[in-house]
Order: structure tokens, then C-alpha cells, then sequence
């Protein structure tokens, strides 16, 4: 029996499983998918070697879909709220969740030329799945990216609608896989290999029980940088160091997507969105200039209000802006946790032009939190 909270379903270690502790108390499977109804999905493209041949490879990418809703209700718009600390990224649908405060359909994230591949993707899945629902309507979908050019042929445009299609049916709750799956493939962190990550938190309020969920797809920060709950780490891991061929190793993002079963509003959703900073800051980053930092939330419950249409009057339950900082508090803890999971689940990877990004060394790790 696998214990979720140290390892992923295919047994590489977690932050716990390092003996690392955090405040806050996890979901079930300290997942996203904690949160009822959200499921996550991965098609990871990993293949090739050598020098970098545009559109042949080497390919290091993939596609990461995050359902909101159960497949039957995907059509049921969620309120949410997004933020952004550094904007040198991309997250499709934005503007109309500024607008309207809701997003519908399955969330992708995937590397920066190919975003526009899983939008595209998502609506054309979304039109063959509910073709009665989608017949008269338009789709504004959220895809997000982050850059793996360092090891991916990112030029090569390897991601296909197809990839995307399977990323998305293959959705699925329980525990699921972190560090170099889905869009997380080539990415990196710090310098180490990351990639995918997801930590859940547990909140009481007015004698219920609630659960906010992150994920994470890391590829931000400079090695010198690293914290790991409160100490500074990377100064003193200088080895095993990366191994460039050709490409910066600079160019970096982080997207963050937070999901609840809390009944908030939009507005409420922005507020939770802007404390993913906090725990980016609990690791070490200053936010860079070239990083895209950028941060989702949504909300599963009030389903009536949020398919609301003209004519219709309706209510809905929601929780006091007075009493959201046990909320904030679970975001910033959960992030923090859900980037070093992308970090300690993770192996060495080769890939374009002989580029190598190791591994965060567990050993050391271990030695230096002790210390």
C-alpha cells in the first residue's frame, strides 16, 4: 500500500517522503484532486537524442489537462479568479474571467509554443463531446504554457490537438503522477529538474470541512536562490550542475492553478490567486524578469448561480472576506509544497543538444535541512 503523502502512485519520493514537514493538514491524497470532482490528466512526449534538429527533436513536452468539473458537467461554468506577479507568460481566457468572474471546460497547460494548440484543441474537444450544448455557443478556454526550449525542440511543435485529446480523457482523480509528466516534461526549477507538483490543504470553517488544492507546472527561479522550509539550500549545491550545449538556461514560468470546494465569489477567487507569490517567496525566488508567474482559482461549488442565465434570478451561499485567511493560508502552504514535490519527484533529463538538468540530490537535501 502506497503511502500518497511520501510517494507518487509510481513511487518516487515526495517532499514528505524525505522526511520534509509542513504546516496545514493535507487532503486524502495531498492532491488537487482532493478537491471533489477536479481530475488531472497527462500525455508526456519524451523521445530522441542528440543534437537538436528542428521538428525531429529531441522532444521533451507534453500536455497537462485539469478538468474542474465531473466529464458529464464540464459545460457548467465555475466561478474563478486569476493573478498574475510576473507577466512574461501566456494564460488564454483571462480576460473574460475578468469580465465575467467564470471559466468552462478542461484547464491545459503546455510549453509556450503550443498553447495555442491545446486552446484550440480544447474547444474543438469540448464541441465534439456536447455538440447539443456547443451548437450556438462560443468557448473561451484556459491554456497556460510555461518554456522548455532548454531541453524540448520547442520550435518543432510537437504537441498535437490529438495529444490534447488524450490528455483530457484520460483525466483522472486519486493520486496522480508529479515532476517530468504531462506539460511538465522539460521543465526545470532552480536549475534541478521539476516539472508537475500538487499539495492539498484542509480547512475548517463554520463547523465544515473544506479543501483547496494546488498544481503546479515549475520552471522558475536561478539555483543560488533555493529555499526549502526556511533554509537556504542552493548556495550549497552547486553540483551536480546543469550541462549546457546550446540555449539559455534563464528562460522560465511558473503557472499555478488552485482549486476549492469553499463557496467563494470571483473576487474572493482573484484574492486566493494573488497569494501564490507568498509561497513562490517560501522557495527562494525573486521573480525574475523573465519569468511568467500566473495563477488560477476556481471554485466547484454553486453550480445554480454560476450556469445562471438571462431571466433568471438567482442565490448562492459564500464565505465572509473576513474569513479567508485560513484560505490564504492554505494556498501559500500548498504551493510551497506542491513546487518542491515537482523538485523531489523528479530524475535527470537530457535533452536537446546534449542539455542536462539534474536532479535535486536527495542525500544532500536531507543533509543540509539537518544541518
Amino acid at each position: 500500500m502506497i503511502d500518497f503523502y511520501k510517494y507518487t502512485p509510481s513511487k518516487l519520493p515526495r517532499a514528505r517522503g524525505l522526511g520534509i514537514t509542513f504546516v496545514g493538514q493535507p487532503g486524502e491524497f495531498n492532491s488537487i484532486t482532493d478537491v471533489a470532482g477536479v481530475s488531472v490528466g497527462y500525455t508526456t512526449l519524451s523521445e530522441g537524442d542528440g543534437g537538436l534538429v528542428v521538428g525531429s527533436g529531441p522532444v521533451r513536452t507534453g500536455v497537462t489537462a485539469i478538468l474542474p468539473r465531473l466529464f458529464e458537467d464540464l459545460t457548467v461554468p465555475v466561478f474563478a479568479g486569476y493573478s498574475s506577479f510576473n507577466g512574461n507568460g501566456e494564460m488564454s481566457g483571462t480576460h473574460y474571467i475578468d469580465e465575467a468572474g467564470i471559466c468552462a471546460g478542461p484547464i491545459t497547460i503546455t510549453n509556450t509554443h503550443s498553447s495555442g494548440v491545446t486552446r484550440d484543441a480544447t474547444i474543438e474537444w469540448m464541441a465534439k463531446r456536447f455538440p447539443n450544448h456547443m451548437s450556438d455557443l462560443f468557448a473561451l478556454p484556459v491554456a497556460a504554457e510555461t518554456y522548455d526550449g532548454f531541453l524540448n525542440d520547442i520550435n518543432g511543435f510537437h504537441v498535437t490537438k490529438q495529444h490534447t485529446f488524450a490528455a483530457i480523457e484520460g483525466a483522472t482523480s486519486g493520486a496522480i503522477e508529479e515532476g517530468s509528466v504531462g506539460g511538465g516534461t522539460g521543465m526545470k526549477a532552480f536549475h534541478f529538474k521539476a516539472g508537475s507538483g500538487t499539495s492539498s490543504r484542509r480547512i475548517e470553517y463554520a463547523g465544515k470541512q473544506f479543501t483547496t488544492g494546488i498544481f503546479v507546472q515549475a520552471n522558475f527561479g536561478h539555483r543560488k536562490e533555493l529555499m526549502v522550509r526556511g533554509h537556504f539550500v542552493g548556495e550549497h549545491l552547486s553540483e551536480p550542475a546543469l550541462k549546457i550545449g546550446k540555449a539559455s538556461p534563464d528562460l522560465s514560468s511558473i503557472i499555478v492553478i488552485i482549486a476549492t470546494d469553499a463557496p467563494l465569489m470571483p473576487h474572493q477567487l482573484k484574492r486566493l490567486a494573488r497569494r501564490c507569490p507568498l509561497g513562490l517567496a517560501r522557495t527562494g525566488t525573486i521573480g525574475h524578469h523573465s519569468s511568467g508567474d500566473i495563477f488560477l482559482a476556481f471554485s466547484t461549488v454553486n453550480q445554480s448561480a454560476a450556469r445562471a442565465t438571462k431571466g433568471e434570478m438567482t442565490s448562492f451561499d459564500f464565505i465572509p472576506d473576513e474569513a479567508l485567511d485560513p484560505f490564504f493560508a492554505a494556498v501559500v502552504e500548498a504551493t510551497e509544497e506542491a513546487i518542491l514535490n515537482s523538485l523531489i519527484a523528479n530524475q535527470d533529463m537530457t535533452g536537446r543538444d546534449g542539455n542536462f538538468v539534474p536532479a535535486l540530490p536527495h542525500e544532500k537535501l536531507i543533509e543540509l535541512l539537518k544541518g
